[in-house]
């Protein structure tokens, strides 16, 4: 029996995370939960670049897209998204 690397089982978890994640973004149907698992997807694409020793380009994943576009689709949700109930109270 073969004995597999810990930085190939490291990749495949990352991997299935990053997949997972990305289906999960496409298939939320809650606007909120798909943001969250953008925010699960982009940060284990930032784990890959750090198993392939790019950590700049790990820290620039990081910073502009969880920490910039990530945090601006959140504000959008925030301000955008309307209570039911509110509305029920309203119209009722």
């Amino acid at each position: 029996m073969a004995v597999v690397p810990l930085e190939t089982l490291a990749f495949l978890l990352f991997a299935l995370l990053t997949v997972g994640a990305s289906v999960g973004v496409v298939l939320a149907r809650d606007v909120w939960h798909s943001a969250l698992l953008l925010g699960v997807a982009l940060l284990s694409v930032a784990v890959h670049y750090v198993m392939l020793r790019a950590e700049f380009l790990a820290v620039i994943q990081v910073l502009v897209y969880v920490g910039g576009v990530l945090v601006l689709i959140t504000f959008a949700v925030m301000l955008v998204r309307r209570d039911s109930e509110i509305d029920m109270e309203v119209t009722g």
